[in-house]
C-alpha cells in the first residue's frame, strides 16, 4: 500500500540527513499518515480512509466529511473518493 494520503494528496518527500561533519545519506520524510474512519451524512456510508493529520484538520475546518469533499480538488483525492464524490454530488442536486 503506498503512503499517501487519500483527502490531500500527500506523499513522501525525498531529502538528505546532513551529519555534524556535514556528511549527507539519502532519506525519506513521510506524511503522519493515520487510518481513520469517516461518515457521510448523505449517503449514510462509513469510510475507512488513510489520512494525514493535516487532512483530518482540513475536514474539521470544512465542517465536516460531506463539505470537505463537495470543495476538494478532484486530482488530490484517491480513485476511491472520486466515485464517491461524483456519487455524493448528484444525491445532494
Amino acid at each position: 500500500m503506498t503512503k499517501k494520503c487519500e483527502l490531500t494528496g500527500k506523499k513522501p518527500l525525498k531529502g538528505h540527513k546532513v551529519s555534524h561533519a556535514n556528511n549527507k545519506t539519502k532519506r525519506r520524510f513521510l506524511p503522519n499518515l493515520k487510518k481513520v474512519k469517516f461518515k457521510s451524512e448523505t449517503l449514510n456510508k462509513s469510510l475507512r480512509i488513510t489520512v494525514s493529520n493535516s487532512g483530518i484538520r482540513s475536514v474539521d475546518k470544512k465542517g465536516g466529511f460531506d463539505a470537505f469533499i463537495k470543495s476538494a480538488k478532484a486530482k488530490n483525492l484517491s480513485i476511491r473518493l472520486k466515485k464517491l464524490k461524483k456519487s455524493l454530488l448528484i444525491k445532494s442536486a
